[in-house]
């Protein structure tokens, strides 16, 4: 099979509908003899005559002509991939997004995901990446797209969607003594020690992610790295630690041996993006972000029903 030519196959179905070493070969704009030379070809490789050839006719054998059944919508079917393929390449097109992601994915975007597939006919390749790593899989070309935690300030990125801004909670174990507290005050982080995101992230994005220190300048104490949120709530629930979470991740993850805490007095929210590599630019990619601001933004989305506390207005944060 590694043998045979795609001119060979396409010689066959050709001279199968024309009938006629010459059609054939003005169809294919070969020399009648390199018709008659692929057409043999094929003979040898498939070990039986397939056309049969007189002064007065040409037509095909029994075999011929089942061979020219089986092997025409499979020859069909590759062109017409190589004919996709180079209709994307001209394009800058993907049939699969490889997209990353940190700790969970919202229902919103899986729906989004779902009317790409289903409209536009791309698929997802999802991948959890570590925490402390946001950029580098991108950058390097690993993954197409990831949905992360700004800010992001490197001029290689584009960020296609912004997220709502979310609250930034703080996690607990249930037998911490702040646990029934329901808000902390940001200053109270002092007494804490907070985990933070290990990897290759830049210095802004990771202090960004953890503050250094207080609204009043008190250094917060952080000790220890995560990978992985799953990581950080084990942590925290063995009383040792304290962790900073958005509020979707809060209420998608509850468990019994964890409280989240509202933060008075932190300025910056929590705020995921889309963001993928300025100079692999697809518009598979552009399209996605524009099904992420369909679904942030549809009148019907419901909000799931809070299992926090909620701020009141005019409180910090």
């Amino acid at each position: 099979m590694d043998q045979v030519h795609v001119q060979e196959i396409e010689c066959l179905l050709t001279l199968a509908e024309e009938l006629h070493f010459g059609r054939t070969a003005g169809r294919l704009g070969y020399s009648q003899s390199r018709v008659s030379q692929l057409v043999a070809a094929l003979e040898r490789r498939v070990g039986v005559r397939l056309v049969e050839r007189t002064s007065r006719r040409v037509e095909l054998t029994r075999f011929g002509a089942q061979f020219v059944d089986e092997v025409r919508p499979a020859y069909e079917a590759l062109v017409t991939v190589f004919a996709r393929a180079r209709e994307r390449a001209g394009h800058g097109s993907l049939r699969q997004l490889r997209i990353g992601f940190h700790g969970s994915i919202y229902e919103e975007v899986t729906e989004a995901f779902r009317r790409l597939r289903a409209h536009h006919e791309v698929t997802m390749a999802l991948s959890e990446i570590p925490l402390g790593s946001p950029f580098s899989a991108v950058l390097d070309g690993r993954l197409d797209a990831a949905v992360v935690e700004l800010p992001v300030a490197e001029a290689a990125l584009t960020v296609g969607f912004r997220f709502p801004p979310q609250d930034r909670l703080l996690a607990v174990a249930s037998t911490h003594p702040l646990a029934d507290a329901g808000h902390v005050h940001v200053e109270e982080l002092v007494g804490l020690d907070v985990l933070h995101p290990t990897g290759d992230a830049p210095a802004y994005w990771r202090a960004a992610h953890v503050p250094r220190s207080t609204p009043a300048g008190v250094p917060i104490r952080s000790t220890r790295g995560i990978t992985s949120v799953q990581e950080g709530l084990a942590l925290v629930a063995a009383d040792d630690h304290a962790m900073l979470v958005c509020r979707p991740l809060a209420e998608r993850v509850t468990r019994s041996d964890v409280r989240y805490l509202l933060i008075d007095g932190l300025d910056a929210p929590s705020q995921m993006g889309l963001i993928w590599r300025t100079d692999h630019t697809t518009p598979q990619l552009t399209m996605l972000a524009q099904l992420l601001r369909e679904e942030f933004t549809r009148p019907s989305r419901r909000e799931l029903p809070s299992l926090l506390p909620v701020r009141e207005p005019g409180t910090p944060g």
